[in-house]
């Protein structure tokens, strides 16, 4: 990039509500992204009526600023109708993009907006330029790189695409890859894809070993890892292009918004010295922090990422109790402490803590020495504890006059040409810093000037006089000649009319052109797919150890999936398949990064009869290969767009989403041609699946495969949680972790009406059952798809759960906007807050409702 200018990012900061919005917008966001009404992955945020989701829009663009929607969840078919409703009301406000998670959802606002930006959302679990390529024909234009891609794998995807690239460079990190996570669905019938993350990643769990619980000490945050915080690396991401940083945070603060904002802005402009960054770390750490680590920036390091001692907001890590008197608590730290400071003292083996606010504090030679109130019971604190500032009640108040104190408010720059002469009108063109121009005219022509003449300063003082606006005088050119003069009152019009002009200017939006209801459901009834003739029913198997092919043999089996963590393996279980006399299958791992080709590689020179595809990136790599190609499940289908999307990409049949209740399922089967489908009768919900390495992490010194020993490939590990139900874990082969629910789920009960909707294709994954176990299983699924045998009796024999999936009804009623009158009150609730920003929407807003 030698002599190439490099372009400033930009900073997407996350909104949730008016402060939050401010916040950003004072403090250097470039841009922010907040929840699509009814159909965003946040939701427990506020949602955002269209009347004051309009004002938010107006406000942002006003000052410049870009607005995204979240649309980051997936999308049933019931809801299709809903979400084209939905698009009608909200594309007329003009968002500059939405971040989309279903490829469904991302191919209807192709078809009914063409002209509307569509980014793709890390839900979509893009961590290759494979992915990009197969989506291309969508027209997205940016695409949300998964959290765990590092920066030398950025650079490749960098290298390989023309399109704009955004990445995570603060907040929460999720344990689990975005998109593929299904814990909080099968654990607690709630589901990540849909908004309803249960945050089961934050919780309690032991390790247990070969059927031993293993003692960890203080350690039992398993799968928390600590929050992002890439300011250190924001040089490097520079200078690669990354074109978007996004800091995560819809549920926090407006001063965690304000902080973080503030804190990458200066760093991407260079404006931070090492302390200076230090000091922006420790500021941030003070206002929301489970501890900062740089994530996967640099790759994987399994001993740092998941410290396990904490799960939620300690704020900034002090130092160690070393001495409790009578008149306080030695701590031995080097940071600062002030009067009015929350502190928290965490016993991290016994998960004890306590805390209150600092009274005092003096420092010496050993660390600071803290004191309380009175009341404070000093018993409750022990040598040897860890000290955390987790308020700072002087700093927030310090963040929030940035978005409160109208004289710290962002203003927009504006440069005026000042032109006239004695007998002509005085003319005004005032430009604002992104080109928007307007032009003035008094009404009375110049008359001499009997005393002092328009001069620049007299000039400047009366135009420069903005206070009650969005806008800043930076530079005024007084072209006047011959001593004219104009009052006072016209130059306060002409000022006025320059900035209703102008703020009008940087309000308005062309017209988009959007397609009609009708012509979009007529367009949705055309993906779905005409049901063909009744088949005879298939069962396929899925392995996950070689041991289990012993005991498959002489079973009504079409295809056996070989799913293992060495490709080594691959060669000779394909020769025992076929020998059986079956299909053999091989599933591609469900994720791809850069470098990461040789396990497709093999799967091309096995030429297997059928490719289980797990990610985007295979579907692109292997639909060259002229094999046959299987969606799985990870491919996150949910409605029949999507299905006819990837089924026009090469796939052959289609394993929906686990997201889908049996009730959903159904509703998709009746809009599919149910001979492209094939349906998972019985499995073990993968419920993470992580970069995260719990093997590594917790049964090695080693940060990655090159030094971890391979303790995933001695030892047969679980988690359990704190109801004592056992989830076990499995690595892949590129050593990514999976936790799957102990407990299999069944649509047994389903399989009779799924038949009847024309699906004849079955599955049976295993998981780390005996051969003899699972050949129980196929012949109780045999039974019922050949053998005429009640499904109720086969599932009794097994002893099976019959839940399919999540819950049903989440997110179906999206149409419960309120009077617009009514909901307009959020807004002039603000009414009496000193933001000319603010005033200037409001009487935009209630001009378009008086209309």
């Amino acid at each position: 990039m030698s002599g190439t200018a490099i372009a400033t990012p930009e900073i997407l900061s996350p909104v949730g509500n008016w402060d939050m919005l401010r916040a950003a917008i004072h403090n250097g966001a470039d841009a922010v992204y907040m929840g699509m009404p009814g159909f965003n992955a946040r939701g427990r945020a506020p949602t955002l009526e269209l009347e004051e989701l309009r004002a938010m829009i107006q406000y942002a663009h006003l000052y410049g600023i870009k607005v995204f929607l979240a649309f980051n969840i997936l999308i049933f078919e019931r809801e299709l109708s809903d979400v084209v409703d939905a698009l009608r009301d909200v594309i007329p406000l003009r968002p500059d993009a939405f971040i989309v998670q279903d490829l469904g959802i991302a191919a209807l606002i192709r078809q009914m907006a063409p002209d509307q930006a569509v980014h793709a959302s890390t839900q979509m679990t893009v961590t290759n330029a494979e992915s990009i390529a197969l989506t291309e024909d969508l027209g997205m234009e940016r695409y949300v790189l998964g959290r765990e891609v590092s920066i030398p794998e950025m650079a490749k995807i960098k290298a390989a695409t023309n399109k704009e690239l955004e990445v995570f460079v603060h907040g929460a990190l999720c344990v689990s890859y975005s998109g593929q996570c299904l814990t909080s669905e099968s654990l607690g019938g709630r589901s990540a894809n849909r908004g309803q993350c249960a945050q089961s990643c934050r919780l309690h769990y032991d390790l247990i070993v070969d059927g031993e619980k293993r003692e960890l000490g203080e350690r039992s945050y398993l799968v928390s890892p600590q929050d992002l915080c890439g300011l250190d690396d924001v040089p490097r991401l520079v200078e690669l292009g990354i074109e978007s940083f996004k800091i995560e945070g819809r549920l926090k603060s407006p001063e965690y918004v304000a902080t973080t904002a503030r804190a990458y802005k200066e760093r991407s402009l260079g404006h931070l010295s090492p302390a200076e960054t230090e000091a922006k770390k420790n500021e941030m750490s003070r206002v929301y922090s489970r501890g900062f680590f740089n994530g996967w920036f640099d790759g994987v390091n399994h001993q740092r990422l998941v410290p396990a001692r904490v799960s939620s907001h300690h704020g900034l890590y002090l130092g160690i109790v070393t001495n409790i008197s009578h008149d306080g608590i030695t701590i031995d730290t080097e940071l600062p402490i002030e009067a009015g400071e929350g502190i928290v003292f965490v016993d991290h083996e016994s998960k004890e803590k306590g805390g209150a606010t600092v009274f005092h504090v003096r420092s010496g030679r050993n660390g600071s020495c803290v004191s309380f109130s009175r009341s404070f019971p000093l018993a409750t604190v022990r040598a040897g504890m860890h000290a955390y500032v987790n308020s700072s009640p002087h700093l927030e108040a310090e963040v929030r006059r940035s978005f409160t104190d109208k004289t710290l408010l962002k203003k927009i720059p504006v440069t005026m040409n000042v032109t006239g002469g004695i007998g002509e009108p005085l003319v005004i063109t005032a430009t604002d810093i992104d080109g928007h121009q307007a032009i003035a005219r008094s009404s009375s022509p110049l008359q001499p000037a009997t005393k002092a003449p328009l001069s620049t300063k007299s000039l400047s003082a009366e135009l420069g006089s903005l206070g009650g606006t969005v806008f800043t005088l930076s530079n005024l050119t007084n072209n006047t000649v011959g001593g004219c003069f104009l009052n006072s009152k016209e130059l306060k019009e002409i000022r006025r009319s320059l900035c209703h002009d102008l703020e009008n200017q940087r309000l308005m939006r062309s017209s988009i052109a959007i397609r009609s209801a009708e012509e979009m459901q007529s367009w949705i009834r055309s993906r779905a797919s005409q049901p063909s003739n009744a088949q005879a029913p298939r069962l396929n198997v899925l392995v996950r150890e070689i041991e289990q092919l012993e005991r498959l043999g002489n079973l009504p089996i079409s295809t056996v999936f070989l799913d293992f963590e060495f490709g080594k393996e691959y060669g000779p279980a394909s020769e025992r398949v076929r020998a059986m006399g079956y299909r053999v299958g091989i599933a591609t791992t469900r994720i791809l990064k850069p470098g990461e080709l040789a396990h497709l590689k093999v799967i091309e020179r096995l030429k297997p009869d059928e490719v289980l595809v797990r990610n985007l990136g295979a579907l692109e790599y292997l639909g060259k290969s002229g094999l046959t190609l299987i969606g799985d499940f990870s491919l996150n289908v949910t409605n029949s767009i999507s299905a006819s999307y990837l089924l026009s990409k090469g796939l052959s049949r289609i394993c929906p989403s686990f997201d889908l209740n049996g009730e959903q399922l159904l509703e998709l089967a009746a809009s599919c041609d149910g001979s492209k489908l094939e349906v998972t009768a019985h499995h073990y919900i993968p419920a993470f699946h992580m970069e995260h390495c719990v093997f590594a992490a917790f049964l090695s010194t080693g940060s990655s495969y090159r030094d971890c020993g391979r303790p995933c490939e001695k030892h047969r590990v679980e988690l359990r949680d704190s109801k004592g139900a056992l989830h076990p874990l499995k690595a892949d082969a590129e050593c990514r972790n999976t936790m799957f629910n102990g407990v299999p789920q069944s649509a047994g009960t389903l399989i009779p009406a799924l038949q009847a909707r024309g699906i004849s294709t079955f599955r049976v994954d295993g998981l780390f059952e005996s051969a003899a176990k699972l050949r129980e299983k196929i012949e109780a699924y045999a039974d019922v798809l050949f053998h005429g045998v009640a499904v109720e009796t086969a599932m009794a024999k097994l002893g099976m759960s019959d839940r399919y999936g999540v819950t049903s009804g989440q997110l179906y009623n999206i149409r419960g906007y309120h009077d617009r009158k009514k909901e307009f009150a959020s807004l002039t609730a603000l009414g009496s807050v000193a933001d000319p920003g603010l005033k200037t929407v409001m009487a935009a807003s209630s001009s378009s409702l008086s209309e």
